[in-house]
């Protein structure tokens, strides 16, 4: 979908509803019949429920206000193509690249691939694989009314089929850039890895300078057993840009998961995490590094259901907030009745670089078992002055010694990446918008 066809978003609903009517027949896969009634459903249900408040408890500390109050339009499309380009002689890999929403053939490079490998844009995927899409898809019923806005309007993504035992040598980069000033465009990314499949999947999201766009993307992940998943998501949008996302897991006997989530743009950025056991003897990782400055807004949410016994669950979010901007982080763990043997550990740390910046944090630990290992835990503070005092000793102006002390403790998440080339990165990203962070790349 366009972003004209936005153009008149804004407190009034019925405008969502006009789009709906006017694009629906048009989006890829209309010509499948329970897609077509699931979209009018999910429409049904983000026409009824409107914007998420403040008044909902897991929306209490962020407010959708302005984005509801705002108006998008096409606007002269900026060239991302420079961007991509970039991305790509950074690292190899199997890359599929979506610009404003739409799949770009021409700065997509999917490689050669196993027997047992499918890796299609969603737009080329609904004509052969319509059914195999229905299991990973998800119903209007389904989070928050967001996600159902998702649902309607998601005009493609990405289909990440492994089949059982394969395993990806080079991680599969979803690229998501936005080109138009004031565009807002959704997607849809289902993964799905079968009995003992292994990949690293990437998603970046980028967008030209200045552009204030609004995205909503929807990642929703399907592990068999034994089948070992890395997810890194890179968001560096403008600083104007408005970006929703989800990332939807659901794990299979014996299965590993990896989240990390690095949020370092936009003018608000909520990221929904959630992740399920299924089976015995699962175990993920939820990792995330934030920063924010200006009167920026990122919020981190997250959801752990250890429905069965001896799985195992590691979960750290790390915060920066600069000048006058906010962080927030709310991550709930649940055990269910019978999971015994659970082993979970769930921590948060912000760190305030200013008096006008603020943190919200809500670790929250919900347990119906008996036979458990848990903890939980949240710090919010200011630069060490004893860590400052000890590298000022040792002859580092202070300037210097708290730009070293800010990159230290972004750095202590940044280091969970276990891929070398992504870890970079992710390393050069973080540098580049820290303090100092022009003194702390010439020093790397």
């Amino acid at each position: 979908m366009s972003a004209s066809d936005l153009s008149k978003t804004g407190p009034d609903l019925q405008a969502w509803a006009d789009t709906f009517g006017l694009r629906a027949g048009g989006l890829p896969g209309a010509g499948v019949p329970w897609l077509a009634d699931m979209r009018r459903q999910a429409l049904d249900r983000f026409m009824s429920e409107g914007w998420p408040t403040p008044r909902i408890e897991a929306w209490r500390h962020t407010s959708l206000a302005p984005l509801a109050a705002a108006t998008f339009d096409d606007g002269d499309a900026q060239s991302v193509a420079g961007q991509v380009a970039a991305l790509k002689a950074a690292e190899p890999g199997h890359w599929l690249v979506f610009v404003d929403g739409a799949f770009d053939a021409a700065l997509s490079e999917i490689g050669s691939l196993p027997a047992g490998a499918t890796i299609l844009p969603l737009s080329q995927a609904w004509a052969d694989h319509a059914e195999a899409i229905r299991a990973a898809y998800g119903d209007a019923a389904e989070g928050h009314s967001t996600s159902a806005l998702n649902l309607a309007l998601a005009s493609d993504g990405a289909w990440v089929r492994l089949g059982r035992g394969i395993a990806l040598e080079q991680p599969i980069h979803l690229v998501c850039a936005a080109a138009s000033p004031r565009a807002a465009h959704f997607l849809r990314h289902l993964i799905q890895a079968e009995a003992g499949a292994q990949a690293t999947v990437v998603e970046h999201y980028v967008g030209a300078p200045g552009v204030a766009n609004f995205r909503h993307a929807a990642t929703r992940l399907r592990l068999d057993q034994d089948a070992r998943i890395t997810h890194l998501k890179l968001q560096q949008e403008s600083a104007q840009a408005w970006h929703l996302g989800e990332i939807d897991a659901v794990q299979g006997r014996g299965s590993y998961f990896a989240s990390h989530s690095v949020s370092l743009g936009a003018r608000l950025a909520r990221h929904d995490i959630t992740t399920r056991f299924a089976d015995e003897r699962c175990e993920t990782l939820l990792n995330g590094l934030y920063y924010v400055d200006q009167r920026r807004h990122v919020d981190h949410h997250t959801l752990i259901g250890h429905d069965k016994p001896r799985c195992v669950s590691h979960e750290s979010y790390r915060g920066i907030m600069a000048d006058a901007s906010h962080g927030v982080f709310s991550g709930r763990i649940l055990v269910a009745p019978g999971a015994d043997g659970t082993d979970a550990v769930q921590r948060n740390d912000s760190l305030l670089l200013s008096r006008l910046a603020k943190s919200d944090a809500r670790p929250e630990l919900e347990i119906y078992a008996d036979d458990v290992k848990c903890a939980h835990g949240a710090t919010v503070g200011r630069i060490d002055a004893d860590s400052l005092f000890y590298l000022r000793s040792r002859g580092l102006d202070e300037a210097l010694a708290r730009d070293i002390l800010i990159y230290a403790f972004a750095a202590a998440s940044v280091v969970r990446i276990e891929s070398d080339p992504l870890r970079q990165r992710v390393e050069r990203a973080v540098r580049t918008l820290l303090p100092g962070g022009a003194v702390l790349e010439e020093a790397a």
